[in-house]
């Protein structure tokens, strides 16, 4: 081998030795953190609730910085019907709801065979009796129409407050299962119109009168304390009953999920909110 060879091949030697310590050197690896994300963040873990529009879906708004600082990131899956809410809790889709009262929750659970159970009290939305087209209940006219719930409990509810009023008897011992089969007495000759909760509102230019609950109240711009005519006390028993509750899938009641969830939403941060935001319309649960 001649000179030059030589030193060509001293030349790529030393070439190849230093490419491979430069290789193993202990220099730390690049960084391997995804585009956007900030050193040392924890992922959140996703937690859901299906509610009601109103008050509903506005009240968990207010817990989600809340949640996020319990390492929980908040959705919340909005809808204007009381079936599907409880259907997706059920079905394990959904991780809770928060849009109904004990009463109706149990009822659906004997008609739906379905396993979802009440874990905290939160609120109380007063059912109140509203105008439609007649403004006057104290001098309600012969043949009235009166729009109610057509669900078993809030059916109940309606009737028994038009009862508290005077405008019907229901039978005796009918109590939260009552139905208009059970007027006993029917002085004005009313006429109960029974539909689904959330079409109640919109026969009002249609009806003499609509008995409402208290979130479709709300979407609908009246006001209990302001606009009805008549509705159930805030200390009276049906407080307690009706009260709205936090639903979750049986067996998930001690969950993290669960337990963060009622820890925010009985803060007394959301306390006040609920009484600032809604003035009557909606009551906040110790």
């Amino acid at each position: 081998m001649n000179k030059i060879k030589r030193i060509l091949l001293l030349t790529l030697v030393l070439a190849l030795a230093i490419t491979a310590f430069g290789c193993t050197n202990n220099e730390p690896a690049p960084s391997q953190e995804t585009p956007g994300e900030t050193p040392g963040q924890t992922e959140l873990t996703k937690l859901t609730v299906a509610a009601s529009i109103v008050p509903h879906a506005e009240i968990l708004a207010q817990v989600k910085e809340d949640l996020a600082d319990k390492g929980f990131e908040l959705e919340v899956i909005e809808y204007t019907d009381y079936v599907q809410p409880n259907l997706v809790v059920d079905s394990g889709e959904i991780d809770a709801n928060f849009f109904q009262h004990k009463p109706y929750l149990d009822n659906f659970n004997e008609e739906n065979g379905t396993n979802v159970v009440s874990v905290a009290d939160i609120h109380f939305e007063p059912l109140g009796i509203y105008t439609g087209t007649d403004k006057d209940l104290s001098n309600i006219s012969k043949g009235a129409t009166i729009a109610v719930p057509n669900d078993t409990t809030n059916e109940a509810r309606a009737l028994l407050l038009l009862e508290a009023n005077g405008i019907i008897t229901i039978k005796e011992g009918a109590g939260l299962t009552a139905t208009k089969l059970d007027i006993v007495e029917n002085p004005y000759n009313v006429d109960i119109i029974e539909l689904e909760a959330a079409q109640v509102p919109r026969v009002a230019d249609e009806t003499d009168f609509v008995v409402l609950n208290g979130n479709y109240a709300l979407q609908a711009g009246f006001n209990v304390e302001a606009d009805a005519l008549a509705k159930e006390e805030q200390d009276s028993e049906a407080a307690q009953t009706y009260a709205n509750i936090i639903g979750v899938k049986a067996g998930n009641e001690e969950t993290e999920k669960t337990k963060a969830l009622i820890e925010a939403l009985k803060s007394h941060t959301v306390k006040e909110y609920i009484t600032e935001k809604y003035e009557g319309a909606v009551v906040a649960i110790d």
